[in-house]
C-alpha cells in the first residue's frame, strides 16, 4: 500500500463554535496530545494537530486510510470527552491531492473566515513546531508544511490578498492613516467605551497614537479603559471642552439624538484653526450630526460608510483569491510529483549502483593496458566512461520520471530496469565489495536529471 497524506477535522464553515470549542486544544497541551494520538492510532505513521478558534484538524500520513481515520476519530472523541455523534455530521476528510490542496489553501488564508487574514500562517507554523517537538512529523510532513509556508509566502508576494480593511475598526484606522501624514502627534477622544470603540482605539495606539482621552457615561469604565490604554479619563458631562484638542473623535454611545452637532462644532473648528479632524461615528442611532461633513476640514464617517469600505476590501480580496488559487494548484502538482517520486528512490538507487558497477567491471578488464597509458590519457578515458554512464542513466531515469508524470506505472518500469541491470551485472561478475551502494540519497527526486549531471 502507498503512503498518503490525509486531513480530517471540523471548521467554522459547518461546525458551530459550541462544538469546536469542546474539541479544541490549548497550545500548551498539543505536544502531549500528539504522543497520546500516536499511541492510540498505530495506523498513522506521521501526524500533526492543528487547533485554532476556527478549526480543529488532524493531519497525518498513513498506508491504511479507513483504519487511520477510524482510529483518529475515536481518539478525538475519547481525548476531548465528546460523543462522536456531536461532530460526525460536520467532519470532513481529505486524502492525497485534496489533502495537500487543503493544507496549502489553509496556509495561504484561502480557507479562513476572513480571506487574506495573516494569523493562520503563524498558527500553522506552531502546529508544525509542535509536531516536530513531539517527534510525530517525518519526512513527508516536514516537506508538506515547509511547502505550505513557501506557498503562503508566494501568494502574499504575488497577490494583494492581504490588503484592505476587513473590519469596521480596521477601516476606521485605515481612514485615519489616509487623512493624516502621521499619527504620532495626534490626540484621540473616545466618547463611549464600547467594545468596537475600544478595538479601534487599540489599533490606533498600535499605529503610534500617544495621546488618548476617554469619556463614558459610567466614569469607572472610562477610568478602566484609560488605564489599559495609558490615556486620560474625561467626565461625560464635560467632554465638550476637549473637542478642540482632538484630531480624531470616536463616538460609540447609545443616544436618541446626536451628541455633537454643527452649531457647537463651528467654534471647535475655529479654535483648532481649521486643522483637519476625523469623526468616526460607530453609534446606532448616529452620535454625530451628518451636517458636520459639510464643514471645512471635517471628515465624518458613520457605520454605513465604514461598512462600505469593508465590503469593497472584501471584494478586492476575493478577486485576488482567484490568482492565489492558481498558485496553489501549481504548487500542489509540484508537491505530488515529489511525493510520488519517493517510491522510486530505492529502485533508482539500485539502478544507478548497477550501472556504475558495470562501468567499474569493464574498466577492470582493461586495467592492464590502461596502466601503460600516461596519467592524462587514463583520466580522459575515466571521464569518457563516466559521461556515457551519465547519459545512459539520464535516459533511464528521465523515462521513469516522465512516465510517472503521464500516469504510467513508474514503479513497474523502474523494477523492470532494476532486474534487467541486475541480471546483466550477475552475468558479468559479482558486485565489487568496495563499491558504495548508497550512491543516491533520499533527496534525489528533487534533481532535474540532465545529460551532463554527475550521477
Amino acid at each position: 500500500m502507498r503512503e498518503t497524506i490525509f486531513i480530517f477535522g471540523v471548521n467554522h464553515r459547518d461546525t458551530p463554535v459550541a462544538v469546536r470549542e469542546r474539541l479544541a486544544y490549548a497550545e500548551g497541551d498539543i505536544v502531549t496530545a500528539l504522543a497520546r494520538l500516536k499511541q492510540a492510532a498505530p495506523a498513522i505513521n506521521e501526524v500533526a494537530l492543528i487547533s485554532t478558534c476556527n478549526r480543529v484538524e488532524i493531519m497525518g500520513v498513513t498506508e491504511a486510510g479507513d483504519r487511520a481515520h477510524a482510529q483518529a476519530t475515536a481518539f478525538l472523541a475519547d481525548d476531548r470527552a465528546v460523543d462522536a455523534t456531536a461532530f460526525a455530521a460536520s467532519l470532513y476528510r481529505h486524502e492525497a491531492r485534496d489533502a495537500v490542496r487543503h493544507l496549502f489553501r489553509v496556509g495561504a488564508s484561502l480557507d479562513s473566515m476572513v480571506v487574506g487574514e495573516p494569523q493562520i500562517l503563524g498558527q500553522l507554523k506552531n502546529a508544525y513546531a509542535q509536531a516536530a517537538e513531539a517527534g510525530t512529523a517525518g519526512l513527508v510532513l516536514h516537506r508538506a508544511f515547509h511547502k505550505a509556508f513557501s506557498v503562503a509566502k508566494r501568494v502574499r508576494k504575488a497577490t494583494l490578498i492581504g490588503h484592505g480593511s476587513v473590519s469596521v475598526s480596521s477601516a476606521a484606522v485605515g481612514l485615519a492613516g489616509k487623512i493624516f501624514d502621521t499619527l504620532a502627534d495626534k490626540t484621540v477622544l473616545l466618547i463611549g467605551a464600547g467594545q468596537m470603540a475600544e478595538l479601534t482605539a487599540r489599533n490606533l495606539k498600535r499605529l503610534g497614537i500617544q495621546s488618548m482621552l476617554i469619556s463614558s457615561r459610567t466614569f469607572d469604565n472610562a477610568v478602566a479603559l484609560a488605564r489599559a490604554l495609558d490615556g486620560t479619563a474625561v467626565p461625560f458631562d464635560g467632554f465638550q471642552p476637549y473637542l478642540k484638542l482632538a484630531d480624531i473623535v470616536i463616538g460609540s454611545i447609545l443616544a436618541a439624538r446626536p451628541v455633537i452637532g454643527p452649531d457647537e462644532f463651528e467654534g471647535v473648528i475655529r479654535e483648532r484653526r481649521y486643522r483637519p479632524v476625523l469623526l468616526i461615528d460607530l453609534g446606532v442611532p448616529r452620535n454625530f450630526d451628518e451636517q458636520l461633513n459639510s464643514m471645512e476640514n471635517v471628515y465624518l464617517y458613520d457605520i454605513d460608510d465604514l461598512s462600505a469600505v469593508v465590503q469593497e476590501s472584501i471584494g478586492d480580496r476575493e478577486r485576488e483569491a482567484e490568482k492565489a488559487e492558481s498558485i496553489v494548484s501549481l504548487e500542489v502538482e509540484s508537491f505530488l510529483k515529489w511525493l510520488d517520486g519517493l517510491e522510486l528512490v530505492p529502485a533508482i538507487r539500485d539502478i544507478r549502483s548497477s550501472v556504475e558497477q558495470l562501468r567499474e567491471l569493464e574498466l577492470e578488464r582493461h586495467r592492464a593496458w590502461l596502466k601503460s597509458l600516461p596519467l592524462g590519457e587514463r583520466e580522459r578515458i575515466e571521464s569518457l566512461t563516466r559521461g556515457l554512464v551519465n547519459k545512459l542513466l539520464h535516459r533511464i531515469l528521465s523515462g521513469i520520471r516522465d512516465g510517472r508524470a503521464d500516469g504510467a506505472d513508474g514503479l513497474f518500469a523502474a523494477e523492470i530496469a532494476r532486474r534487467l541491470l541486475s541480471a546483466d551485472l550477475a552475468a558479468e561478475s559479482n558486485p565489487s565489495p568496495d563499491l558504495n551502494p548508497n550512491l543516491l540519497d533520499d533527496n534525489a527526486l528533487d534533481y532535474d536529471f540532465g545529460e551532463d549531471d554527475e550521477f
